[in-house]
């Protein structure tokens, strides 16, 4: 699976302890419902720094969270390696977006630009608030500061342009706010 560049796979989600001792795992999902994460195979865990497909050969709602065994993975301490590891699958898996709508994942990572042209910044993360996303914005070296914004995700309001291609986004958002 050398094709999976990191432009070619989206991160859903992370392995992040082992589950009693049988080899399970407790899944962390970005992926909303949560439960979606565990329809897509195969999964391709970060190990090592690359990406390697798994298949998960059982998997199911818990509690308040998911868990997941992994093919040929059947006691604890065989699990434990793979805690921490991050879960993707190959971007083409995923459903196709109407025009102007994006993943998460997509955004991340974009420079942020005002009207005028000031760079505020680096996409960092968003945060979900239940009445609108929000987008926090790192400043850097290249920024007009160091400052860490969060920028409401409000396409035609405050999202401007988003320009994935060169990687790049017009707020309207005044940089002393």
């Amino acid at each position: 699976m050398s094709r999976n560049t990191t432009n070619n796979i989206a991160v859903l989600g992370q392995l992040t302890s082992v589950y009693g001792v049988k080899g399970w795992l407790k899944v962390y999902s970005h992926t909303d419902p949560m439960e979606n994460i565990l329809s897509y195979s195969p999964w391709l865990l970060k190990i090592e720094g690359q990406w390697k497909p798994v298949e998960v050969e059982a998997s199911k709602k818990h509690g308040k969270g998911l868990i997941a065994k992994l093919a040929g993975v059947s006691d604890r301490d065989v699990a434990r390696q793979f805690c921490g590891a991050e879960i993707a699958v190959d971007r083409s898996l995923l459903p196709q977006l109407e025009a102007g709508e994006y993943y998460w994942n997509q955004l991340e990572k974009l420079s942020v630009y005002t009207l005028n042209g000031e760079l505020l910044g680096r996409v960092s993360h968003l945060i979900e608030t239940g009445s609108n996303d929000v987008l926090v914005v790192r400043g850097n070296a290249e920024s007009i500061d160091r400052k860490e914004r969060m920028i409401p995700y409000l396409p035609d309001q405050v999202i401007k342009e988003i320009n994935l291609e060169a990687g790049t986004m017009r707020v309207d958002w005044d940089p002393e706010f």
